[in-house]
């Protein structure tokens, strides 16, 4: 005689049978909570990695002595960026001055190249070639524009800086120049040429 059988009008014995059947059900999976607990070293929310077995004293003197080495970089490069400002502006001012000078320097080159010309308009002067005097006087005031200074008075004290004593006469008192015999010039307080005179005293 078969043994008797569930009803099998009933759902959950029959599901439960089944079950029973087909080996125990599978365990649900747990769910994830979302809290995962970093690591040490793990980075923060704010992306930066720090050290946790530092305290906050010795983090704080960490960042105090990394601030101060900075600072003492950051003063290391301005000063070595106002040293060689410095010497650039110095070495502007050197060429500026170099430039100068050899500009002077040309320029009075090529007045003493012209001194022989005026030393002949003085001579056709003197001969009376008054037809040339417009000429001369028209040269020197050019060239008295742009610096040059006559050197041809009588009767001003000697300076043996603009002036050569080729002859010379007793005076009394003061050394002063009685007769000038060729004319000098100065450009831009420069001797050009000094003017030869004769002195008394």
């Amino acid at each position: 005689m078969s043994p008797a059988r569930p009803d099998s009008g009933d759902p959950a014995a029959g599901n439960q049978l089944g079950d029973a059947e087909h080996g125990s059900s599978e365990p649900d999976s747990p769910e994830p909570t979302g809290d995962t607990e970093a690591g040490d070293g793990a980075p923060s929310a704010s992306g930066l990695s720090f050290d946790p077995d530092l305290s906050n004293e010795e983090a704080f003197a960490e960042a105090v002595e990394l601030a101060q080495r900075l600072e003492r970089e950051r003063d290391e490069y301005l000063d070595a960026l106002r040293r060689l400002k410095a010497d650039f502006e110095n070495y502007k001012r050197r060429v500026a001055t170099e430039s100068a000078e050899q500009r002077s320097q040309g320029a009075l080159e090529v007045v003493r190249e012209l001194l022989p010309v005026l030393d002949a308009l003085d001579a056709a002067v003197e001969h009376g070639g008054a037809e040339v005097q417009p000429l001369r006087s028209q040269l020197v005031q050019t060239l008295e524009k742009q610096g040059l200074t006559v050197v041809g008075e009588a009767g001003v004290a000697f300076d043996p800086n603009v002036h050569e004593a080729v002859m010379h006469e007793d005076g009394d008192g003061e050394a002063t120049v009685a007769e000038v015999l060729r004319t000098g010039y100065l450009w831009n307080g420069r001797v050009a040429r000094a003017a030869m005179v004769r002195v008394r005293g």
